[in-house]
């Protein structure tokens, strides 16, 4: 028996497989046709599972594209995946703090990887991948360049809470004479200010899982640390958190 969970989100596609014991995952970009993307990886991670279709069970889409999923037995919402995929990522998760390419969100979850409380921004840029795409093109820089852009110069302050207002912040910064190292490091500084301002209005629990495509950024979690008081923690597979959850409550249906 294996159950597929596929999470087709805004920037990154992604599926994983469980059979019960192992957990298979793979990742795409998601592009313009989400069905396509869906279609394509609910084949190749059966593939990767060494599984035939006659021994899917059951396939759970989530993300913002799950509705895109038509083959899908099951849709459930991305919340409560993340908060089953963050469990099985780090049993002792308590608060997921999830950043993605449109929306960022808080989770407060119980040891069974039950929702008590969530908050969930998916209105704004402000605190999500899209403000760090926006910024890095000002910049001329990749997305994932801006790490490194940053480690080299004390931030620039950038105060604005709108995604609009702090680009034309960067805009007047780069025609004052800034470096760029230093409007990078107020760039992290300032996404990392969202992310908190989002994550402190619901109940903070030991421990806290950082997850989503921008929780690869290591110097945005130290940040963020700093700035919420407490330790947060990533995992190397957390970008597929809410795949993992989709497939684990299809398996566990």
């Amino acid at each position: 028996m294996i159950t597929i969970g596929i999470d087709i989100g805004s920037v990154c596609a992604k599926a994983a497989a469980y059979d019960g014991e192992n957990m298979y995952m793979l990742m795409r970009p998601t592009g313009w046709n989400l069905r396509e993307a869906g279609e394509e990886l609910y084949r190749k991670v059966l593939d990767k599972s060494g599984g035939q279709e006659s021994d899917v069970a059951a396939i759970i889409g989530t993300g913002y594209g799950r509705v895109s999923i038509p083959f899908a037995t099951k849709r459930v919402t991305e919340i409560t995946c993340h908060a089953r995929g963050a469990i099985y990522l780090n049993p002792q998760a308590r608060t997921i703090i999830d950043v993605g390419g449109q929306d960022s969100k808080a989770i407060s979850i119980d040891e069974k990887g039950n929702v008590l409380d969530f908050i969930m921004n998916d209105k704004c840029a402000a605190g999500t991948g899209r403000f760090l795409q926006v910024m890095s093109h000002i910049l001329e820089a990749e997305v994932d360049e801006l790490e490194e852009l940053a480690a080299q110069s004390a931030p620039r302050d950038i105060n604005s809470m709108c995604a609009v207002f702090a680009e034309s912040e960067v805009i007047s910064l780069l025609a004052s004479g800034a470096t760029k190292a230093s409007i990078a490091s107020g760039i992290l500084h300032s996404i990392s200010n969202k992310i908190a301002h989002i994550a402190n209005r619901i109940k903070i629990r030991d421990l806290v899982l950082f997850t989503g495509g921008v929780s690869k950024n290591d110097q945005i979690r130290t940040i963020l640390q700093k700035k919420m008081n407490c330790s947060i923690y990533s995992h190397g597979d957390s970008q597929y958190a809410g795949a993992i959850g989709a497939a684990l409550i299809g398996y566990r249906a």
